[in-house]
């Protein structure tokens, strides 16, 4: 995988909407915080923009996120938002440059599909809060943004879930919001989802709707090719007309039940105000113990197996 550089003070961050609209003013958190970190911001030319629940028409999305793939200044892509509108632009879009000249894409939810095609050119990309959302989250989501973006991301320990399966495993970490995966299914740039880690994320589902797509994981192959799977935030989850009988976990442990690989409940990444930034692409190592749960990335990781 492609590393893009790590970003210094002076580097130029482009924030762009290539899914739905934000409102003037809603970005400029995330630019005082990207100033206070020593970088230039600079805002596409229709990040603004609203026509129905997109931010602005297919091509002036796909402009904009065009134009800072190809600005040499550019060193990293902060996405405004999620919603919807990202499956609509990506073939628009000549990612081609990225692979000579790798830089940052930051955001979660829809970016999902800005995620899958990326990791099919081999680039790394990052899982983490998206401008809109930086008054909402916390400063440790925003500090672990921080430490992605300039190459001091650390280890992250948590208390295990009762939930858990325990077990370690390595290799390249990838996923993204649960319905888009789902969505993105026979796509050409799916993942390719061998020996990789999944993480998982989602909200407003039904719960029929995660088991419905969690099956669509078993029956596919997807679960008895990955090493290991996190679960992050499952938020608002909801009953149809008929109530579900089970959880989430219960959903995703009877997918799993029958392969011996770490699963991981609670992660602190997704739609909760505690947003945690993964590097996608990026080589880990995850541990499940009774006692805690690690997830820490190894460099060394191809020299080790």
């Amino acid at each position: 995988m492609l590393k893009p550089d790590f970003l210094h003070k002076g580097d130029l961050v482009t924030i762009v909407s290539p899914s739905g609209p934000v409102k003037e003013g809603s970005l400029d958190f995330a630019i005082e915080t990207l100033l206070s970190w020593g970088l230039k911001v600079k805002v596409g030319k229709h990040t603004y923009d609203k026509f129905g629940v997109f931010a602005g028409t297919d091509k002036n999305r796909a402009h904009d996120l065009q134009k800072a793939i190809n600005d040499q200044k550019t060193k990293a892509i902060l996405c405004a938002r999620g919603g919807y509108g990202a499956i609509r632009v990506v073939d628009l879009i000549d990612f081609s440059s990225l692979q000579s000249n790798p830089k940052w894409l930051i955001g979660f939810s829809d970016i999902t599909v800005f995620h899958e095609k990326l990791h099919s050119l081999g680039i790394q990309s990052i899982h983490g809060a998206m401008a809109k959302s930086f008054p909402n989250v916390t400063p440790e989501s925003i500090q672990s943004l921080h430490n992605c973006l300039f190459g001091c991301a650390d280890t992250i320990q948590l208390q295990p879930s009762s939930r858990n399966k325990q077990g370690s495993c390595k290799g390249e970490l990838i996923g993204g919001n649960l319905s888009m995966i789902y969505s993105l299914r026979g796509v050409p740039f799916e993942y390719d989802y061998s020996g990789k880690i999944l993480f998982i994320e989602d909200l407003n589902e039904y719960y029929y709707h995660i088991d419905r797509m969690m099956q669509n994981l078993l029956h596919s192959g997807i679960l008895s090719r990955i090493s290991g799977l996190i679960v992050g935030t499952m938020s608002g989850m909801k009953h149809g007309t008929d109530t579900y009988e089970g959880s989430v976990e219960d959903i995703i442990l009877s997918v799993t039940k029958d392969y011996k690989i770490p699963v991981i409940f609670d992660f602190p990444s997704g739609h909760e105000d505690l947003n945690h930034a993964l590097i996608f692409g990026e080589k880990y190592e995850l541990k499940s113990t009774k006692k805690k749960v690690s997830l820490k990335i190894i460099d060394n990781y191809f020299n080790d197996k």
